[in-house]
């Protein structure tokens, strides 16, 4: 939302750039510690990343949702790039038709 690059963000939290794609992807978990440099790197309040959290009751997850999350987490254990390149160019070709 502010236009950072994971490079820029990196350097503002004191991690790699390879560190900061493995956050945002969920390859790794953010620790308490490294979410309070992550607000503190944005101006953002701590609050902000726990927001609408017990509000609301359990959600029910639809089937559609679960394959969406079932794809995701296959992707992500695809460890060759040039694989993960070739289902993300036939995902698109096929987004497109």
């Amino acid at each position: 939302m502010l236009g950072l690059t994971q490079q820029q963000l990196a350097e503002m939290i004191g991690v790699t750039y390879q560190q900061a794609h493995k956050y945002e992807r969920g390859i790794n978990r953010v620790s308490a510690g490294r979410l309070f440099e992550i607000a503190r790197a944005l101006s953002a309040p701590i609050t902000y990343f726990y927001e609408g959290i017990g509000e609301e009751g359990p959600r029910q997850v639809t089937p559609h949702q679960r394959m969406l999350l079932e794809i995701a987490r296959n992707f992500a254990e695809i460890r060759n790039e040039k694989h993960q390149e070739a289902v993300s160019q036939l995902a698109r070709a096929l987004a497109s038709r």
